[in-house]
């Protein structure tokens, strides 16, 4: 299988700032995206964390099936991992995780009270693939914006603390991802959900994963929404997605780059309902 090198010199810059800010964290947050709990989840992590507690946010879970979020979060009990799904946009947010945040930091408070400290300040570093809501997050913790956002990866550069509030500080950190994909599948479904540019990999093979996964999983919400009949040939589907939505050229060609780029858009925002790209049984350890 061909593996997909990308690797930009500043990720691998923020590599090495993590493991060296490392010592001074209490807890990381490691948000994916709910609808690839899996997939969105860095490998590189668990290796620059390994004595720290680790905690897995699933954000964007109004995005996903909640059916599929409640078996991720039993997957993740039984590696001894806490996790939460949560949607950076709402305000029940917030106190969803100071609530976390003060069940698994019990113990380092305890200690610091044993050793005489009242109000010790917690840090966390909250960490994840490029456009999974990280400086959202920061910013509904803080009650304010202080965090520049985006709706696409790359926009943090640095890492920074922020103090969201007396006794707890948070480190941003920018998206990382690891050095290749071994498995294109995970490529493939993080181009999907708007993880990684849609430059790295050639769009009518993302647009075709994401079709096949929908004529699989949930065929009724495809050919309602773009009121089609399906076809097993995927170029008949995309020419009668084309045809429906005017997606013509001269010639009355079809215009693949448009019905390329309309797919896209539908399915990163839930035109065909709340979705999950990962399946637990195909993680599972017998």
């Amino acid at each position: 299988m061909k593996q997909i090198q990308w690797y930009p010199g500043h990720m691998a810059k923020t590599k090495r700032q993590l493991k060296e800010k490392m010592k001074q964290i209490d807890v990381v947050l490691e948000l994916v995206d709910a609808r690839a709990p899996f997939s969105s989840m860095n490998p590189i992590i668990p290796e620059i964390s390994q004595t720290t507690q680790r905690v897995v946010v699933m954000n964007k879970a109004d995005l996903a099936d909640q059916q599929h979020l409640d078996q991720w979060q039993i997957f993740f009990a039984k590696q001894g991992i806490p996790s939460i799904f949560v949607n950076a946009q709402h305000q029940k947010t917030t106190q969803k995780l100071y609530t976390l945040i003060d069940t698994v930091t019990e113990d380092i408070r305890h200690k610091a009270q044993e050793r005489g400290i009242n109000d010790p300040i917690i840090r966390i570093m909250i960490v994840g693939i490029p456009n999974v809501g990280k400086s959202t997050i920061i910013n509904q913790l803080a009650g304010k914006k202080k965090l520049k956002i985006g709706d696409k990866p790359g926009v943090t550069r640095q890492t920074q603390f922020i103090t969201v509030k007396k006794g707890l500080e948070v480190m941003d950190t920018p998206g990382i991802l690891w050095p290749k994909f071994d498995d294109e599948a995970i490529a493939l479904k993080l181009a999907l959900i708007g993880a990684i540019k849609d430059s790295i990999l050639p769009i009518d093979n993302v647009v075709i994963y994401g079709l096949n996964y929908l004529i699989e999983h949930k065929p009724e919400k495809l050919k309602t929404h773009y009121d089609i009949e399906l076809s097993d040939d995927i170029v008949e589907v995309l020419d009668n997605i084309g045809r429906a939505r005017g997606c013509i050229m001269r010639g009355n060609e079809i215009d693949y780059d448009r019905v390329y780029s309309l797919f896209l858009h539908d399915f990163r925002h839930l035109k065909f309902g709340p979705l999950c790209l990962d399946e637990v049984t195909e993680h599972e350890t017998v």
